[in-house]
């Protein structure tokens, strides 16, 4: 096996699915890690590199769709859905939240292996992933355990704190716009709802101890959106 061959990650609760997969993919030479459930997945993700993760919907643990949003926290590996959900909403679904792909089941291995290799000739060169775990010493996020921690303290934070804060580290030291933050954490339809996210920046200033003055972390880039100094 050639060590730069790309890792295809096969998050899939069926034995059968991920033996075919497992035999077809390294056929193909491609390096394949396995995970039967939501909680091995996202750690296969954090600690194994994939190149491509290959996402089912029906986990037993968690839906995939909570996978999908969870793992877009802090990477941006391609992810192609797999399921036996073949509604057009369902597939909308799954593009607006992240997914790069979606086949249904069931489905054709060359088919499969096309799209993987579209995938991966698509993804970007030369970027490199954010870590599972942010620390500076003073804020510590923990993206595969949800945890915050200031000052060693646990800081509770709401779901959309929570989803605000880590897409701003995601893009440390960049302007993150007011509509990207509202289309990902809040959905499409929310795109003006600024309001909302307004709301949130405030709270989240208010738990870090963030004079907005003279920011540590959350810095307003006036008439455009956020940037999290890092």
């Amino acid at each position: 096996m050639n060590a730069a061959s790309p890792r295809i990650l096969v998050i899939d609760d069926e034995a059968q699915i991920r033996r075919f997969l497992d035999i077809g993919l390294r056929a193909e030479g491609y390096q394949v890690l396995l995970a039967a459930n939501a909680a091995e997945g996202l750690a296969q993700a954090a600690t194994g590199s994939p190149d491509l993760v290959i996402l089912d919907l029906g986990l037993p643990d968690r839906d995939g769709h909570e996978v999908l949003a969870e793992l877009r926290q802090w990477s941006r590996v391609p992810v192609l859905m797999l399921s036996v959900r073949d509604t057009e909403t369902e597939k909308v679904r799954a593009l607006d939240a992240g997914a790069n792909d979606y086949v249904t089941k069931p489905f054709g291995i060359q088919e499969l292996m096309a799209r993987l290799r579209a995938l991966l000739r698509q993804r970007p060169a030369g970027e490199p992933e954010a870590p599972p775990r942010w620390d500076d010493g003073r804020l510590s996020v923990d993206f595969l355990r949800r945890e915050v921690q200031l000052d060693g303290a646990d800081l509770a934070l709401t779901r959309k704190e929570y989803a605000v804060l880590s897409l701003l580290l995601r893009h440390a030291g960049r302007v993150v716009t007011q509509p990207q933050l509202l289309r990902e954490v809040w959905g499409p339809s929310h795109v003006a709802d600024s309001q909302y996210l307004r709301i949130v920046i405030g709270k989240l200033r208010q738990k870090l101890g963030d004079d907005p003055a003279s920011p540590r972390w959350l810095k307003t880039e006036p008439g455009v959106g956020y940037r999290f100094l890092g």
